[in-house]
């Protein structure tokens, strides 16, 4: 996993485990870690949403880490865009800062056969 603390991965499960609830179709999990007042999520967030809409099989949720500061369990995000990614198994597969680029997400996913 990248750059978020490998000793809380009880707290990535959590989050991953929270997001695909209800959708055993899932595939897979994307989080994006990121702040309402951070302009470079802001230009991300249309990217993340086409990946969203290219990606049906997983499910794919915005988590500003203010307004839903209590998702994060003990996970302290310094950088942005940070995304979270797991297999439907709820099993951390990707976790850390990315380029704001959208083609990331895709790319991610391939590298990660999800």
């Amino acid at each position: 996993m990248a750059d978020l603390p490998a000793t809380h991965p009880e707290a990535l499960r959590a989050l991953l485990a929270r997001t695909l609830a209800g959708r055993a179709d899932a595939t897979a999990a994307v989080v994006c870690l990121c702040a309402a007042w951070c302009g470079t999520c802001r230009d991300f967030q249309p990217g993340f949403e086409r990946a969203a809409s290219a990606h049906p099989q997983a499910v794919f949720r915005w988590l500003d880490i203010e307004d839903e500061a209590h998702a994060l369990g003990d996970l302290d995000i310094e950088t942005f865009p940070t995304l979270v990614i797991g297999g439907a198994d709820g099993m951390p597969r990707f976790a850390g800062p990315v380029p704001p680029q959208p083609g990331q997400i895709a790319r991610l996913l391939q590298a990660l056969g999800l």
